[in-house]
């Protein structure tokens, strides 16, 4: 018996092939290293096209895989200073244990989460806890032979309310997989596929629904195509007419690039499409 996947992993394969791999209107820069004792470092940069406005972050992490903990600090080109620390199966089999904490120095802004993650056969739980705001959300997923149901509950200790509820439902083996998904309190939702049709050749699609809106319905398909083993493409189009295209090219062993292009076909004189770069290199 196997462990299900998390509750936000339920139709993430249809979600990949339509948000993954589309790195418009912006260039990106991903540069990850490893020390020798094992230590990682990774650098972020991202300079938005239409604003020219830079963002980055610089992150190091540690890990102890032989007594389950990890140490990682990241410091942003926001002056954000954000921790994390990683318990993972060391206080009981399936059970791991994450502290997540925000500093703003420059104006004193404190942030603190806990979670905790709980896997067993057929069950995989998730639940957070907001330390400073009073936050608490539970979400948990239960999975048989590729059957997979979820909930997802938020509830805020200093209010007494429940602020949120979702649920979800889905199936999923190797050549193809279905989900439905209630989110907003039961007012939006949507319905994914994703098929694998050959080695080669990936699809999916996506209709959304809000009882809150007009009664149209959101549409959208796409698809990914191995080139070879170091190149793929992918392409997406909606009803609102939006096209996106991607090219991703492994260049050699750690290096990879992606180029991203979204063109809005019911304005193609006007300036409303965009083009985007990313570069990401591992040693």
């Amino acid at each position: 018996m196997s462990v299900p996947v998390a509750y936000n992993d339920i139709g993430k394969s249809a979600k990949d092939i339509l948000t993954k791999d589309y790195p418009v209107g912006a260039v990106k820069v991903e540069v990850k290293t490893v020390a020798p004792n094992g230590v990682t470092f990774k650098v972020n940069g991202n300079r938005d096209s239409k604003t020219g406005i830079i963002v980055g972050d610089l992150e190091s992490k540690y890990t102890d895989f032989k007594r389950g903990i990890s140490f990682t600090q990241a410091w942003t080109t926001s002056n954000h200073l954000n921790g994390k620390i990683e318990l993972d199966n060391n206080i009981a089999k399936g059970l791991k244990v994450e502290l997540l904490t925000t500093l703003l120095p420059s104006i004193n802004e404190k942030a603190a989460k806990v979670n905790v993650i709980h896997k067993q056969p057929n069950l995989h739980t998730i639940a957070t806890l907001d330390l400073f705001k009073g936050n608490v959300n539970v979400n948990s997923v239960a999975g048989r032979d590729g059957f997979l149901v979820g909930g997802e509950v938020s509830y805020n200790v200093n209010d007494g309310q429940i602020s949120r509820y979702n649920t979800a439902i889905g199936y999923s083996c190797r050549e193809y997989g279905v989900a439905v998904h209630a989110a907003n309190n039961l007012s939006f939702y949507t319905a994914s596929y994703y098929h694998r049709v050959n080695s080669n050749l990936e699809a999916s699609g996506k209709a959304a629904w809000s009882t809150q809106k007009e009664n149209a319905v959101a549409l959208e398909v796409g698809a990914k195509l191995f080139l070879d083993d170091s190149a793929f493409v992918k392409g997406k189009i909606n009803n609102a007419g939006i096209v996106g295209a991607s090219y991703t090219q492994l260049l050699r062993p750690g290096v990879k690039v992606n180029i991203g292009v979204a063109v809005d076909s019911s304005r193609l004189n006007e300036n409303a499409h965009k083009l985007g770069l990313a570069f990401t290199f591992n040693n």
